[in-house]
């Protein structure tokens, strides 16, 4: 028998949200600080940048994937497996790995206890994949760990010209089934909008869309409904996702470069005249 102390029961650390076996663990303040680092780490703290675990508990039998690497300590009767069933089960992943920024192998814990991931400062969402009309499609490297119930596959885009000009990779992952994903997001939830739709168009300028159903289909097009309108309202070509489903937006910053604001220009100095030494001559 396991007892964990001294992780939730204190002001420090925050369980902002739970889903299934999947938990979100803020540290309101870091105290593990030194002169140097203390006034930063208080307007971090004031701006909302905590460091984030995502504590998972497991009953028997029960397992989860996680993302390679990100595994911190684990508590209780609980296995690691790569998840790999076979060479051409090893190949499949291999390849998907190679077509997304996400690892190839993933590794598999089930059993019971608990196990918590290396913090982030990143904000961790957890979604119900099967909410998602068609599974849950996301950015990538936003995977972060879903329930062993849950299939990972990767979803093609509909055409080559929709990655290319709308700055997009060819491929995604895709979640389906019934559980729970944890996805890492550079922006809070409160700051995302979701767009439902049905039998309907969203047009987005630029990739602002964080995850979308797999049931939408992605194309690039013109905003406008003539290329005349399009050069009026100043937009080029956008992202247009057409369907039934909903879309993730982030309206902020859809990355943490967006957020912050360009270095002020430095001023240039004038070159300052040379002082003569002592006992030197003037000529």
């Amino acid at each position: 028998m396991i007892r964990i102390k001294n992780l939730t029961d204190d002001i420090n650390h925050v369980i902002i949200e739970t889903k299934g076996n999947f938990s979100v663990l803020e540290h309101k303040r870091d105290s593990s600080v030194n002169p140097e680092s203390a006034r930063l780490e208080y307007y971090m703290k004031e701006m909302n940048i905590h460091k984030r675990q995502l504590i998972i508990d497991l009953e028997e039998g029960e397992g989860v994937v996680i993302q390679a690497g990100s595994m911190q300590w684990v508590a209780g009767d609980v296995e690691a497996t790569t998840g790999v069933r076979g060479p051409l089960d090893f190949l499949g992943k291999f390849v998907k790995g190679s077509m997304t920024d996400e690892s190839a192998i993933k590794p598999e814990y089930v059993g019971e206890g608990s196990m918590a991931l290396e913090p982030t400062f990143k904000h961790i969402l957890l979604e119900e994949v099967e909410d998602w009309d068609g599974g849950l499609v996301m950015e990538d490297g936003m995977f972060l760990a879903c329930d062993s119930t849950v299939k990972r596959t990767v979803q093609m885009r509909s055409n080559v010209s929709s990655a290319v000009l709308g700055h997009e990779g060819m491929f995604n992952t895709k979640l389906t089934g019934a559980g729970v994903a944890a996805l890492e997001s550079n922006v809070p939830r409160e700051e995302l909008v979701i767009v439902e739709m049905k039998d309907d168009v969203l047009k987005v300028d630029g990739s602002y869309a964080v995850c979308w159903s797999g049931s939408l289909k992605f194309s690039v097009g013109k905003a406008g409904k003539t290329l005349a309108g399009s050069i009026v309202s100043k937009e080029k070509l956008v992202n247009i996702y057409s369907g039934t489903g909903r879309v993730m937006l982030s309206t902020v910053a859809n990355s943490y470069a967006d957020a912050i604001p360009p270095e002020t220009p430095k001023q240039e100095q004038r070159p300052q005249p040379k002082k003569e030494q002592k006992g030197q001559a003037r000529k």
